[in-house]
């Protein structure tokens, strides 16, 4: 089996995939820009082939890179980077090379936050009223039947990366002014914790891994410079299973991780937010391993295999990602060592965040975990604590 992988040294655990797809005996071809002789020792032991590319946003070194490695290796039986960025990149080369998978033609509903409410009307999930503004006096229309505040965002983008909180006119009127000549959608504001629904579905349908986590929103969280806390629900509550199950299925997402997230309002509604059909981001994988003792990165190599029967995993802890900022007016009140000597029986990783993603996930970040959730969430409010002036 040839497994094309793009920039398969970003981020760090992405090596893992290419590690568990070589001791099954898949040719794990990787292509990015970075210089070979920086990548990881793992990684490269790991790869069967590196194609180094001047740069990656130009289609056609990616085309020519692939085109080598069916010279060299045959037919290219996966074409994947698991990351959103790539999503379109890859979905042209699969295209090209007629290989199973989304294609370009199946990019605007999971690219396009307007088509991913059609899709979830389908699936008779409730979405936040939107629409895509043309200009100003469009908006303003807008604002008359929903009310202040609202969101703005690129059609197409990833989290809160360009999203704007608006609730009042001059707000409305500075955004204009700077508001780039893309697509944006404008919608109601839904405020309430966000539901992940995350996991891994075969070529059939099944699932073989479910997990979800809540969080606070991430605007809220980049635009506040807060800490950030989020944890596993041990059990996926019902409405949320259904939500996500029938997403998953009017989607048709098949043979690849997946990621949805959902509001859950004060009034206890679920209001979906958008689909990602990648793994969900930061170290969210390395808590899939803690939280059921497994390595999901071996799961998928098994999966893409065709490997029949695989037992889902069950979940064991509960488990929480809490990142810490540095440079607030109010500091920590404990330190890292702190932290370590009340609660090292929970820790099970910790480390600097890459500054690419320390304004969502903070600049140093733990895993914990715990049979207990009130001692995991007494050690969450512990290592971020912070002194009062």
């Amino acid at each position: 089996m040839n497994y094309v992988f793009l920039s398969p040294h970003f981020p760090d655990n992405f090596k893992h995939f290419v590690t568990a797809m070589n001791k099954y005996g898949i040719n794990v071809l990787g292509i990015a820009s970075e210089p070979y002789e920086n990548l990881d020792y793992e990684l490269k032991e790991g790869l069967t082939e590196y194609y180094r590319v001047d740069d990656m946003e130009d289609y056609n070194q990616l085309l020519k890179a692939c085109g080598y490695f069916t010279f060299k290796y045959g037919k290219i039986d996966f074409i994947e980077s698991h990351n959103e960025y790539w999503l379109e990149k890859e979905a042209q080369l699969r295209t090209d090379f007629n290989v199973n998978g989304l294609k370009s033609k199946d990019m605007p509903p999971i690219k396009k936050k307007s088509e991913m409410k059609k899709v979830f009307q389908k699936a008779k999930v409730a979405v936040a009223r939107g629409e895509i503004i043309k200009d100003k006096e469009h908006a303003q229309q807008f604002i008359k039947k929903v009310g202040y505040p609202i969101c703005v965002k690129p059609d197409i983008g990833v989290g809160a990366e360009g999203a704007y909180e608006i609730s009042t006119d001059k707000q409305l009127e500075d955004f204009f002014a700077i508001k780039p000549n893309v697509d944006y959608i404008m919608e109601e504001f839904i405020s309430g914790e966000i539901n992940t629904f995350d996991g891994l579905i075969d070529k059939d349908g099944n699932i073989l891994y479910l997990n979800s986590y809540v969080y606070g929103g991430v605007m809220e969280t980049v635009r506040d410079a807060i800490d950030t806390v989020y944890y596993n629900q041990f059990k996926i509550p019902e409405d949320l299973m259904e939500a996500g199950l029938r997403s998953i299925k009017e989607f048709g997402i098949r043979n690849r991780f997946f990621h949805l997230e959902f509001f859950r309002t004060e009034e206890d509604e679920l209001v979906a937010l958008e689909i990602n059909v990648r793994p969900p981001g930061g170290w969210s994988l390395d808590m899939f391993n803690y939280t059921s003792d497994i390595s999901v990165f071996d799961l998928y190599a098994k999966m893409i295999l065709g490997q029949e029967n695989l037992e889902k995993p069950e979940i064991k802890y509960h488990c929480a990602f809490v990142g810490v900022r540095y440079g607030l007016e109010n500091e920590l009140k404990h330190n890292h060592q702190d932290s370590y000597n009340k609660y090292g029986h929970l820790i099970v990783k910790s480390g600097a965040m890459p500054d690419i993603f320390a304004g969502v996930m903070g600049n140093y970040c733990y895993i914990i975990r715990s049979k207990d959730f009130k001692e995991l969430m007494d050690a969450a409010e512990y290592i971020t604590c912070r002194s009062d002036f």
